[in-house]
């Protein structure tokens, strides 16, 4: 005796599946009259009257009807063949043109695509190679010497002067009296020519809240607080050979180094641009960060940094080619930097 299977499921109201060995059949209606068509081919249809027992049903064999009901001559259909053949090379044409211009507008999204991961891509790289690079640009040197000597705009005195010449000489008045007090060491001159020209304002992006102050006229003293935690991103962007864009995260130790070579370029930075503008010998800079200490659970404003960079020894560095942290160490100071921690606090230098 040979296994049988069936199997009734009910796919929704008034629809059931039916499965056996042999054949699945689908079944749909009601109670009193319902319809199914088989994998064999065979539809069934039953009308019963409930509670009376009487009903009718009659199948039909869809495979052998549909056989029955396209037998032509030979000539129609070979015509209805032709015609048929026809219509398909005209939807085959037209299906392969649909094709063409949905693959064409794929290839298109998809270049599109791979062009935005470039750009993404690339941007990330100029960014971060930007954030390590800020000590190898610098404003112009003045020379205050140059200054005070360049001679008055020829008209005389002020009275009696056109507009445009009589503001030429009110500048060169201005300048040639803050070239004679920077050349005689005044310390509030300096603080007026960093208050006037704002020679950080370039990298307020990477640090902010600049505070300068001297009672020497040899030294200038900066202190400015890092953006460590905005400027140093905690990932990077991979780009693959397909052009696929992934975000990774940076490890401990390599968002340190980042920080920390961001950090000692910005000081570099500091210690150019002030050297450009007053003729003192030696540049004091104080990096602060807000880090959390652990201890207490509360942000803290600490110092990370506190350098001294001398003009001389500056002046010696090929900035095209040095490493920013290994520079700064190079200079008396105090820095304490760990690679899988960071910095930690140190005190000023004196």
């Amino acid at each position: 005796m040979g296994l049988r299977f069936r199997k009734s499921i009910s796919l929704c109201k008034g629809v059931k599946l039916n499965l056996s060995n042999k054949s699945a059949s689908l079944s749909v209606g009601k109670k009193g009259i319902h319809q199914s068509i088989s994998t064999t081919g065979r539809t069934t249809t039953s009308i019963g009257i409930p509670g009376t027992g009487v009903s009718y049903q009659k199948s039909f064999n869809l495979k052998k009807g549909f056989a029955n009901l396209f037998k032509k001559d030979k000539k129609a259909e070979k015509g209805e063949k032709e015609a048929k053949a026809d219509t398909g090379r005209k939807g085959s044409k037209k299906d392969s043109a649909i094709a063409d211009s949905a693959a064409s507008a794929a290839a298109q999204q998809n270049a599109a695509l791979l062009e935005e991961n470039k750009a993404t891509y690339d941007s990330f790289v100029e960014q971060i190679s930007y954030m390590k690079s800020l000590h190898k640009v610098a404003d112009e040197p003045i020379d205050w010497k140059e200054v005070f000597d360049r001679p008055a705009p020829a008209g005389g005195a002020l009275a009696g002067l056109r507009s445009d010449t009589k503001a030429e000489m009110e500048e060169w008045k201005t300048l040639h009296e803050m070239a004679e007090k920077v050349l005689a060491g005044d310390v509030d001159a300096y603080l007026d020519v960093v208050d006037e020209l704002r020679p950080y304002d370039d990298i307020l992006e990477y640090g902010s809240d600049f505070e300068v102050g001297t009672d020497d006229p040899k030294l200038l003293e900066v202190e400015f607080r890092v953006k460590s935690e905005e400027v140093v991103p905690p990932s990077e962007y991979v780009l693959d050979a397909k052009g696929n864009l992934k975000e990774k995260e940076l490890s401990k130790s390599a968002y340190f180094d980042l920080v920390q070579d961001y950090v000692c370029s910005c000081i570099l930075r500091i210690a150019r641009d002030s050297f450009a503008l007053l003729p003192v010998e030696k540049v004091v800079i104080h990096a602060v960060d807000t880090i959390l200490n652990t201890a207490t659970g509360q942000d803290e404003e600490i110092t990370i940094v506190s350098v001294a960079v001398d003009r001389e020894t500056l002046e010696k560095l090929n900035f095209e080619r040095l490493d920013p942290s290994d520079a700064v160490n190079s200079f008396p100071g105090k820095m304490s930097f760990k690679k899988t921690k960071g910095f930690e606090p140190v005190a000023r230098l004196d």
